[in-house]
């Protein structure tokens, strides 16, 4: 009977990770766990405490700090997976998961369907003929040499595009392998996993390219897989059931979705929503029934794409995105730094960059131009986001894979603290306090409108007192509101002032709050 290793990629809820570990488990499969290196180290010395005396569970003797569409979740998966290929001689099968995913059969099934097919399975399409990438990048993810991360690196990362592209520094792509492309869950047989081994420490070139490409977790297994096995021994398939939005993000699963995910025609899905505690109840109780028969349907796809398309017509049982979604969520986080001088907040942004792993996202409610991905259509205006800012700082948590954002927003912006704050997610706000000389309030001016480039000295030193004050009721106002988890950081506090409020506002340790608050630089005007 097939003994399945399930290779976790995990970087949060480490009470959901230690759960689905001891279910798959007690079925009487083996467990590998990486969990990311960014993560807090007390969540994993918490999975480490619980699990130890368990043999069926081995946690990945190499930690990396992953990045979406980065070689780094590749090298997360081969960690774990030499882990568990070393401590799991019995193991038949390997089967990757996300600390999200969940059966939606029982053990009993998942073993019986692995039996009855020798194959392992991974979606693999031609990458240059098939139409699996929608938007964005193409052949450049293959041709070009990618070092940093468009997510939180995007300046970097196209000016480093571009400059190749300019110079035609292309690369070849190695001459013996048809590159493929699918999902990036898959389940493969330990033959397999033994043969990509073996290839991967004879084939240090094949190794170097994958390593610089763009998004690898969707080429490297999908490429090797196909070269080394028959293809009749692959099924061109992931048994991982998820779905994705219009917006091309992964569509979240909740309680009333349980009939409609046994139904389909997979073993696991994701993403199960952190918030549907009563439906991953009872897939953990299906998992372990014994005689359990289902009526496969897979209509799912179907059914979603119909519901939201009458969405768009205005059908009252389908509502939109960001009608439906009212919520960012109960265990979200949403940290927002207000500052008059933008200048002065991105700079901290930088800072922050340093000492945090949170996204970091400048004034997107008051910039037109700030930088954002792709997020079908609502990004494009001020005036969309702000209308729909819930639906789409929900967008940007999914988008990010996180439930940690930083955001600023100018402190005039009142009903947008409010708004945030009534919201059942956590919210922080850091208050930058600067000093503001007439000759900055007279640029700030002109800048907003207030004042053009030829008004008079007169004009000017009579709207000063007027703008000083606007600046102090701001301030006024958001101390009023007397939010929860409101810090000060001012530009004449004290070092220890403002160290005290950084640890506070970044959940960081003293000694990197310190490190912001000892650059001169971030209040230089």
């Amino acid at each position: 009977m097939a003994k399945i290793a399930f290779i976790l990629l995990c970087h949060k809820d480490a009470d959901a990770i230690i759960a689905q570990a001891l279910r798959l488990t007690a079925a009487g499969d083996y467990v590998a766990i990486h969990f990311d290196a960014s993560a807090p180290a007390d969540d994993y010395a918490r999975i480490e405490k619980a699990l130890r005396k368990n043999n069926s569970v081995v946690l990945s003797d190499e930690r990396v700090k992953g990045g979406w569409g980065e070689w780094s979740l590749v090298q997360g998966s081969i960690n774990a997976t030499r882990s568990a290929l070393k401590a799991f001689p019995k193991a038949t099968h390997f089967y990757l998961l996300s600390g999200d995913c969940m059966p939606i059969k029982s053990a009993q099934y998942v073993h019986g369907f692995l039996d009855r097919e020798d194959a392992d399975f991974i979606e693999s399409f031609d990458f240059f003929k098939s139409d699996w990438i929608k938007t964005g990048l193409r052949e450049e993810r293959l041709i070009y040499r990618h070092y940093f991360n468009e997510r939180d690196q995007k300046g970097l990362f196209y000016a480093a595009l571009n400059l190749q592209k300019r110079l035609g520094l292309t690369r070849a792509i190695p001459a013996d392998l048809d590159i493929m492309i699918g999902s990036q869950w898959w389940c493969l047989r330990r033959s397999t996993i033994e043969a990509i081994f073996e290839f991967a420490e004879a084939r240090r070139d094949v190794m170097r390219f994958f390593r610089t490409s763009w998004i690898p977790d969707e080429t490297f297994f999908q490429t090797l897989v196909r070269h080394i096995v028959p293809e009749t021994e692959i099924r061109s398939r992931t048994l991982t059931f998820l779905m994705f939005s219009d917006y091309g993000l992964p569509v979240n699963f909740y309680d009333d979705h349980y009939d409609m995910l046994t139904g389909q025609d997979f073993l696991f899905a994701r993403k199960i929503s952190p918030e549907a505690h009563k439906l991953k109840e009872r897939l953990g109780d299906l998992f372990a029934a014994r005689g359990a028969k289902f009526q496969i349907s897979s209509e799912g796809k179907r059914l979603y794409e119909f519901l939201t398309s009458r969405g768009r017509i205005g059908q009252r049982f389908a509502p939109r995105f960001w009608e439906k979604e009212a919520t960012l969520g109960r265990e979200r986080e949403l940290y927002i730094v207000t500052c008059k001088k933008w200048h002065v907040a991105k700079r901290l942004l930088d800072q922050f960059s340093q000492v945090t792993n949170v996204p970091l996202i400048e004034y997107l409610f008051d910039e037109e131009g700030t930088a954002l991905p792709d997020l079908g259509g609502i990004e494009r205006s001020i005036a969309k986001r702000t209308r729909h800012r819930r639906a789409l700082l929900r967008m940007l948590f999914d988008y990010f894979d996180t439930d940690r954002l930083l955001i600023c927003i100018d402190p005039a912006n009142i009903e947008l603290f409010r708004d945030f704050h009534s919201d059942r997610s956590k919210t922080r706000v850091l208050e930058v306090e600067c000093h503001f000389t007439d000759a900055y309030l007279v640029g700030h001016a002109k800048r907003v409108g207030l004042l053009s480039e030829d008004s008079t000295w007169e004009t000017e030193q009579a709207i000063l007192p007027t703008i000083r004050n606007d600046i102090a009721l701001e301030s006024d106002r958001l101390r009023d509101e007397e939010f929860p988890a409101h810090q000060r950081f001012r530009e004449d506090g004290t070092r220890s002032e403002n160290i005290d409020a950084l640890t506070a506002f970044l959940s960081v340790a003293k000694d990197q709050a310190a490190k912001v608050v000892d650059n001169a630089y971030v209040f230089a005007e």
